[in-house]
């Protein structure tokens, strides 16, 4: 048995939710749906540009990898996530948001000066997010960061696409993943976004390699990687390098192949407020079903389940009660 059910290296960031209507975001130039690397100025400007008319802010830690490993935490499976956050106030609210559901790290001694990444994100009234991300320290993640013992440990790691942007973050997630190679430890991606793909495809490509275990992408993501304009096709081009992969598809459900069958599974319908930590929410639930040792089709149908009950709420997770009854309820235990 190995520690850890997935190790993952992503930006550690701490997430404001404000709600928005579709003009405010055209009068802000921000482009909807996607995530955009911004610098602390900007992000400054558009909160200013907010201020005084906000209808809802929330904050809490995010990062795609983390809230994927919190998830997974809560619902049972041990992880551990490989980050860098500052010595600040949101620094600690990353650290106390990790240990408060169960994740193991890196950063008991390894804080220092600068600033916690951010990440605003506008929600529309369609549950619609549109994410502007200042990185801070996150910018400079580094195999000094990762932990190679806790690789080992693990019977995944998780790399997260947004890594791609970062030329420190890339080499940090290659040694992780060349670790996990060489010792038998199953390989993960995930696209992270479709800007991801289409303006870092080399990098991206670099991630991936020659063969990963696992693609975790949506439908964008999807056709942007295989440069298609159907599923059918893009899903050829991601068998090329991965032995197995979820495409996610909002409304229209999953669909997953696990290296011989592809199933797709229904979306689990729910009026959304939010979908900001859906994708998220599906990985750790994901990775917690495969844990378990569910199959692919068994473990896609409690995602899918676990990322619908996600959007019904602002913030990235549910609560860690919350986790538990809806294990209960999908599993039985």
């Amino acid at each position: 048995m190995k520690k850890y059910a997935a190790y993952a290296i992503g930006a550690a960031l701490v997430d404001t939710e404000i709600q928005v209507t579709d003009i405010e975001l055209g009068d802000m130039n921000v482009e909807k749906g996607m995530m955009t690397l911004v610098d602390e100025a900007r992000q400054a400007e558009l909160l200013s540009h907010l201020e005084g008319h906000l209808i809802r802010a929330s904050h809490a830690s995010g990062g795609s990898a983390g809230n994927s490993m919190i998830a997974t935490a809560l619902f049972g499976a041990p992880t551990f996530m490989s980050c860098k956050v500052a010595e600040d106030a949101d620094g600690d609210i990353y650290l106390a948001d990790l240990e408060a559901s169960g994740v193991a790290h890196c950063l008991a001694d390894n804080r220092g000066a600068g600033t916690t990444g951010k990440c605003l994100v506008l929600i529309t009234p369609d549950a619609e997010r549109s994410m502007n991300t200042f990185l801070g320290v996150s910018e400079t993640l580094s195999v000094n960061e990762v932990d190679d013992r806790a690789i080992v440990d693990s019977d995944w790691v998780y790399l997260e696409g947004y890594l791609v942007s970062s030329p420190t973050g890339l080499a940090a997630a290659l040694h992780t993943r060349a670790v996990a190679e060489a010792n038998g430890v199953k390989t993960s991606v995930s696209f992270s976004d479709p800007g991801m793909v289409q303006f870092f495809r080399d990098n991206m490509k670099q991630l991936v390699g020659e063969q990963v275990d696992l693609v975790f992408c949506n439908e964008a993501e999807a056709l942007e990687w295989a440069e298609a304009d159907n599923l059918a096709d893009a899903a050829e081009v991601i068998k090329q390098v991965a032995s197995s992969f979820v495409i996610t598809r909002g409304a229209d459900g999953v669909i997953a192949f696990d290296g011989e069958t592809t199933v797709e599974v229904p979306a689990h319908k729910v009026d959304a407020v939010n979908t900001n930590g859906a994708g998220d929410m599906f990985a750790g639930a994901f990775l917690y079903g495969l844990a378990r040792g569910e199959n692919y089709e068994r473990a896609a149908q409690f995602a899918v389940r676990a990322a619908g009950e996600v959007v019904k709420y602002f913030g990235p997770r549910l609560k860690p009660e919350e986790y538990r009854a809806l294990r209960h309820s999908f599993f039985g235990d």
